[in-house]
């Protein structure tokens, strides 16, 4: 026993000396330039590596550093930089031939800058290419010739190792337009069985700017010759959590933002992407002045990608809110550093309830203490220009509704007085129109057209700016009696009878009555135009006294003067008289 015990002790000391030694007699320094070659003929790109080391143990060379140059057309800078690669090798030609047979390559904590131009092009879309190696300035041909201890298929095309991974990098986005970048931390790339003449699997994962994470999983390849970004493509995509305004895509001052997760599939072919899923937004904020969605908004998309046009085409496709489902349709471009929408949004019949909590990502909000109780909404609207730059025009409609909790006739109690307009604690809607221009600055409505049973209709338009501030003028038709018995007309109703010379007691009469809304959405303020509202009711008033015969003065009496009317009316408001 003890006899097989110092064997085996022998040997382990052989190994430990060999495992120590023999790193320092094979001179690995000698294989950089052959690793540099290698790699640079294989992406087409001058690649430098630093001091090499070899270690027995985990079967391997280790670089200091590593060092890929960019496209010149983008940086000088380099596009890839790394503090520490290893290169697993095959040992046994490495220790009695000097022959390196690279199997794995991992690439430890790299930092690379994704670049992209006016015109759409990315910094890595050459990489890997032929145009590439012809672009390089280096003639990677003459570069990739092997060296005595290399082997003869060292040539860019027939480059493959076993595994190939990128741990702990980071990846800047930006464009050459701009300073501005995104960053995405914790990067992974894992791909095995690379060639750039086959498809091999590939996943990604990343840490996103803002919080949330990234993973594309599927299969790669074969490398286009022409250009990478044209390489073949399938794969699962999931986005978690992604803070919109973070991503460089969207400006934050717009008002633009949301939290988006997303599942989908992805597949490239001869230039042409298409992707198919659903996506979920929270917190939605579509105008600069609004406030986040409480409602989340689940997007089904299918769309299609021109790679080389920077072009896609989004096919019909539904978002749902709530109970609430619109159509979309359209095309978008992505030319340079924003994407820009041509898109078609068509909903009928939805629910008014469901989008309460979505009105006020379009900076709209119900009135304080109010709530939408029923109701059907429609929409008929475009969206065009840049993302960070939205514009949604069109026409939406709102049609046998009941806000609840709010009183228009208390809001209206200048002209309440003088009509008598009561319209309950929830206000009816029988139906409310408008064509809408939502843009970063803020809404405007125009032919603002509403139908209000207890009131009367209601017609104008206005804006509602990126502050929340309201401005708009309005015209109110209403219909009430006017000097009946025991109405709240009061004084104002004896002044017109005295004006009109007494008009019947059960006369229905139509009055016009303009007025301002202010303030804000959760609290409007409606202000009477007090000229305006006199002589609407004057002239209402003698309209139907007229109407009555004989109620108005014989044909030799005195006409009233309506300017009479209208200054003792104003003084009821404590107003001067209309100029």
């Amino acid at each position: 026993m003890s006899r097989s015990l110092k064997i085996v002790a022998i040997v382990v000391a052989v190994l430990l000396v060999l495992v120590l030694v023999v790193p320092f007699l094979i001179p690995v320094n000698q294989f950089r330039s052959t690793i540099e070659e290698k790699a640079s003929a294989a992406v087409g790109r001058k690649v430098q590596v630093g001091n090499l080391s070899l270690s027995l143990f985990s079967g391997g060379l280790g670089a200091d550093n590593l060092s890929i140059a960019d496209d010149p057309k983008f940086s000088n800078s380099p596009f890839l930089t790394a503090k520490a690669v290893k290169v697993g090798v095959e040992l046994m030609p490495l220790i009695f031939s000097k022959t390196l047979n690279v199997t794995d390559i991992t690439i430890d904590s790299p930092q690379v800058s994704l670049i992209r131009d006016t015109k759409g092009e990315w910094n890595y879309s050459s990489l890997g290419t032929s145009a590439a190696k012809s672009e390089a300035g280096q003639a990677p041909a003459a570069a990739a010739k092997p060296s005595a201890a290399a082997p003869s298929s060292s040539s860019g095309g027939e480059f493959s190792v076993q595994k190939l991974e990128l741990k702990n990098g980071r990846i800047a986005v930006g464009s050459t337009s701009s300073q501005k970048r995104s960053t995405y931390d914790n990067v992974s790339v894992v791909a095995s069985n690379v060639s750039l003449t086959s498809k091999f699997p590939v996943t990604v994962t990343a840490d996103l700017p803002g919080g949330g994470n990234f993973k594309l999983d599927g299969t790669a390849g074969p490398v286009d010759e022409q250009n990478s970004v044209l390489t073949p493509l399938n794969a699962k995509l999931t986005v978690n959590s992604l803070n919109l305004a973070s991503t460089g895509f969207l400006d934050p001052s717009a008002g633009l933002g949301g939290i988006l997760d997303l599942n989908a599939e992805t597949a490239s072919q001869n230039g042409e992407s298409k992707t198919k899923g659903n996506a979920k937004l929270s917190k939605a904020l579509l105008v600069a002045g609004g406030s986040p969605s409480s409602e989340p908004v689940i997007v089904n998309f299918d769309t299609k990608y021109n790679l080389t046009k920077n072009s896609g085409v989004l096919e019909p496709s539904t978002i749902k809110i709530g109970g609430a489902t619109t159509n979309l349709s359209g095309t978008y471009e992505i030319p340079g550093d924003e994407a820009i929408l041509h898109i078609k949004v068509e909903g009928q019949n939805m629910p008014a309830k469901d989008l309460q909590g979505f009105l006020p990502a379009l900076g709209v909000n119900v009135p304080k203490g109010a709530s939408l109780q029923s109701g059907t909404f429609n929409t008929n609207l475009n969206v065009t220009g840049p993302t960070n730059k939205l514009v949604i025009t069109g026409n939406v409609g709102l049609f046998s509704a009941k806000l609840a909790g709010f009183d228009l006739g208390s809001k209206l109690s200048a002209i309440s007085s003088l009509t008598g307009v009561k319209s309950g604690k929830d206000l009816e809607i029988e139906k409310l129109t408008t064509n809408l221009r939502m843009a970063p600055e803020g809404l405007q409505a125009e032919n603002f057209n509403a139908v209000v049973p207890a009131v009367g209709t209601m017609v104008g338009g206005g804006t509602i700016n990126s502050k929340n501030v309201l401005d708009f003028k309005m015209a109110a038709t209403l219909t009430d009696v006017i000097g009946a018995a025991g109405s709240p007309v009061g004084s104002a109703g004896a002044l017109l009878g005295k004006f009109g010379g007494g008009a019947n007691k059960n006369c229905k009469s139509q009055t016009t009555v303009p007025f301002q809304i202010q303030g804000t959405t959760a609290d409007p303020k409606f202000i009477p135009d007090v000229g305006g509202l006199a002589a609407g009711m004057l002239k209402s008033q003698l309209g139907c006294a007229a109407g009555m015969g004989g109620a108005m003065p014989g044909a030799n009496a005195t006409q009233p003067n309506p300017a009479d009317a209208i200054q003792q009316l104003g003084g009821l408001f404590k107003k001067k008289k209309p100029q």
